[in-house]
């Protein structure tokens, strides 16, 4: 699966003709706010690949990503005459992403799709890898399937109309990617914290080159998460249950972050990390804007949540443990109790308690 990084949309039809995607139609799906920022330059890129160039379009928000929403994708290609040869672009961030992918791996049994992704989350996460779906009675991703894209454009310029919190929330994927498989990328990180910060254009388009790459690694050796894949989902177990229970109030990539120190604490409890490293990791996400405690859990109920994971195996979590910075691996017995220690390092009201 390429990765292409690029000013604009502009080079869009070349790279079309030269990885063979084609066909006499093309859908741009993305949500209300992305639409009529990024929609006219995309169609006008397009519609010199393709005789028609429709756009669909739903209201923004983690709440759309359910099947009533596909169903009403699904009804815009069958009246727009879309059969399996041609293609749908996701426009937009993860949700955006995870559902035209997901539409794109059903309607007549598989069309091809390319990625778009418009949000630091999605450049340097949700677009690679295939991975598509939508929530189910407030299971994340319960309902999806893997469909690779043909290949994913990148836009760093799109980042610039993102909210504070928007961007904050992406560089928490950006942060767990490098505590999970590159430390050298980890103290890059620490050494561009201030044109992070300013978003700075050309630091923008490295950090997301390389962090897209690091995943896009991964993923090329194990497609279907078998295996190394899923050192990917370094925070997202403890993480996933924090974003349920306060019912997606808080963003993918806060609860992610907040899940990373949890991990960092229980691999901290195993004596795989230092008291530097823990110390070190949860510091990172304090400078780029990122939580290190949450409020109002119940730590029991979070508990409990991940026992309702797509990753648990066997009735075990497989759960990913930190052996140093940027050195990853997966363990299956967990505790309860290290899981409520992990929790107990983030949880305000019991870091007030040691006060």
């Amino acid at each position: 699966m390429a990765l292409y990084v690029k000013k604009s949309y502009e080079e869009l039809p070349d790279l079309l003709q030269k990885e063979g995607v084609s066909g006499a139609r093309a859908m741009v799906v993305a949500d209300t706010n992305t639409l009529p920022l990024y929609g006219d330059e995309a169609v006008r890129a397009l519609s010199k690949s393709f005789a028609q160039v429709s756009t669909y379009a739903f209201p923004a928000g983690e709440e759309q990503k359910r099947l009533s929403t596909v169903e009403g994708l699904y009804q815009a290609l069958i009246s727009g005459g879309f059969d399996r040869h041609d293609v749908i672009f996701a426009l937009g961030g993860g949700v955006v992403g995870d559902m035209a992918g997901f539409t794109a791996a059903t309607y007549m049994r598989g069309i091809t799709y390319v990625q778009l992704p418009t949000t630091l989350l999605a450049q340097v996460d949700s677009s690679i890898g295939g991975k598509t779906g939508v929530d189910f009675e407030g299971y994340k991703n319960m309902i999806g399937a893997f469909h690779l894209p043909a290949f994913v454009y990148t836009v760093p310029k799109t980042l610039e109309t993102l909210s504070k919190r928007e961007f904050a929330s992406g560089m928490g994927e950006v942060i767990k990617t490098a505590l999970l498989g590159d430390e050298s990328f980890f103290e890059w990180l620490l050494d561009h914290i201030y044109e992070i910060d300013e978003r700075e254009p050309k630091v923008l388009a490295e950090m997301v080159r390389r962090a897209s790459s690091i995943k896009a690694r991964i993923v090329a050796e194990d497609p279907r998460e078998e295996g190394l894949r899923k050192l990917l989902n370094l925070g997202h177990t403890l993480g996933h249950a924090i974003e349920k229970y306060k019912a997606f109030s808080l963003p993918h990539g806060y609860c992610v972050a907040l899940g990373c120190i949890a991990a960092a604490k229980i691999s901290h409890g195993r004596e795989l990390l230092s008291t530097e490293e823990l110390f070190e990791i949860r510091d990172v996400f304090v400078a780029f804007d990122l939580p290190i405690l949450v409020d109002g859990i119940d730590k029991d109920a979070v508990v409990a949540l991940t026992k309702a994971d797509k990753k648990m195996q066997a009735g075990q979590i497989r759960f990913v443990l930190l052996k140093k910075i940027g050195k990853a691996v997966v363990s299956t017995n967990v505790t309860d109790a290290e899981l409520m220690d992990g929790l107990s390092f983030i949880c305000a009201e019991d870091a007030l308690k040691e006060r």
